[in-house]
């Protein structure tokens, strides 16, 4: 390599190996809702109307007048959701004595920079994959007793499966309910938790901050990654709720108007075996004239599935591009054709959700995981208060169901 190699350079090889493909294989290659859901990528403007009919106009009547006069008294009733972006960053950064001491070495740079930048891709794309199953709030657990006074603190989680979203480095504050709600303490003053260690089987989270008997933290608590509690995407547990939706408006509407049709189907499977809880969750849709085409559920309960099945599995492969593809398996859907289920990560276990594709959409300015490299200008920045530079990787995105009377949440 050349002497004397500048972070010009360093940009130029780095934009070659970042193309729009591999950055979009990295996001979708263990992500299949993300990969498999339709995407529209020109979400420009304030807000995007996301109309949804409920009712068709009632201009009919065994009696012709009274049809006549109904015809001009009602139309096709509508309810628009406004959606509005969400923000997520994920920023990675080059030291200065590497940049210095990389100069003359561009493979040197080139490998810290990847390592780096793989990472704060896949933190991005993993976030947006998570979301889509969650709820607006940015929740990525809960706790399921006080932790032991214990230095340092350990956190078990209530559902073993939140696991997966937690991640060494990690800072993370604690809320006694998803908005609103009282900041909880490790002790007094410190409010916010480091993860150093993460027991996957155990499911338990180790911190750096030291729990003692001034601390705050309950049963049932809820944990969001610091800054996201909020402002994250409405996801699968937004539009189709497990609790039906009272009168409080959700992007400007209020869905009592016909909680089916605006948010809609849920079902309580407890005690129910999940082959017979996904039968029945097709026939509820199939009743009110919608459909599904997939299930989405936890690795476990998707394991718990193929063992009910026995020597009927069937498998499927399902396509996300070229390059990545997803094996499922099907189940019997009815009229409407046989039925995809796949496994995800970030789906919770305790939810499998079904959905028609068709009827739903990642909307994104953009890519949904892009460089914010404005005005096409260099991937690299210099960083304003330190001798490094930084890549800044983001996403302007919101989810959308555009039809809730083809979706199911069924609780398991």
């Amino acid at each position: 390599m050349a002497n004397g190699a500048t972070l010009t350079t360093y940009d130029a090889i780095l934009k070659e190996h970042y193309t729009q493909d591999r950055v979009e294989d990295m996001c979708y290659k263990d992500n299949p809702f993300f990969a498999l859901v339709p995407k529209a990528k020109n979400f420009g403007g304030d807000l995007l109307p996301i109309p949804v009919a409920i009712g068709n106009p009632q201009g009919r009547s065994r009696t012709f007048s009274t049809a006549q006069s109904r015809s001009t008294a009602t139309s096709k009733i509508t309810k628009k959701f406004n959606l509005t972006h969400a923000f997520d960053y994920s920023i990675a950064t080059i030291s200065g004595i590497l940049l210095h001491a990389a100069k003359g070495n561009e493979n040197a740079f080139v490998d810290a920079a990847t390592m780096e930048m793989d990472g704060a891709i896949s933190e991005l794309s993993n976030n947006l994959a998570r979301s889509l199953y969650r709820d607006s709030s940015g929740q990525i657990g809960q706790v399921s007793v006080e932790p032991t006074e214990a230095d340092p603190m350990v956190i078990t989680l209530k559902s073993a499966g939140d696991i997966t979203n937690f991640e060494v480095g990690m800072q993370i504050v604690a809320f006694a309910a998803l908005s609103g709600g009282t900041q909880r303490l490790s002790k007094t003053g410190v409010d916010t938790f480091t993860v150093t260690g993460v027991d996957r089987s155990a499911g338990t989270v180790t911190f750096a901050e030291e729990y003692d008997s001034n601390g705050t933290i309950a049963a049932d608590d809820y944990l969001f990654i610091n800054g996201d509690r909020g402002a994250s995407i409405s996801g699968l547990e937004d539009w189709i709720p497990a609790s039906a939706p009272d009168s409080t408006a959700f992007y400007g509407v209020d869905r009592t108007a016909d909680i089916t049709r605006l948010s809609g189907h849920r079902y309580s499977a407890s005690g129910v075996p999940l082959e017979e809880a996904l039968i029945e969750g097709a026939s509820l849709v199939g009743r009110d004239g919608g459909y599904i085409d997939h299930y989405f559920m936890s690795h476990d309960k998707f394991g718990d599935l193929k063992k009910s099945l026995g020597s009927k599995v069937q498998y499927v492969d399902l396509a996300a591009n070229a390059r990545v593809s997803f094996r499922g398996i099907t189940i019997s859907g009815g009229s409407r054709g046989d039925i995809k289920v796949l496994p995800d990560h970030n789906c919770p276990d305790n939810r499998v959700f079904g959905v028609c594709l068709e009827k739903c959409k990642l909307y994104s300015l953009g890519e949904p995981v892009r460089p914010l490299n404005h005005d096409d200008a260099g991937l690299w920045l210099r960083q304003s208060d330190d001798d490094g530079a930084e890549v800044r990787y983001g996403s302007y995105s919101n989810f959308a169901v555009r039809a809730p009377n083809h979706f199911i949440n069924i609780q398991v």
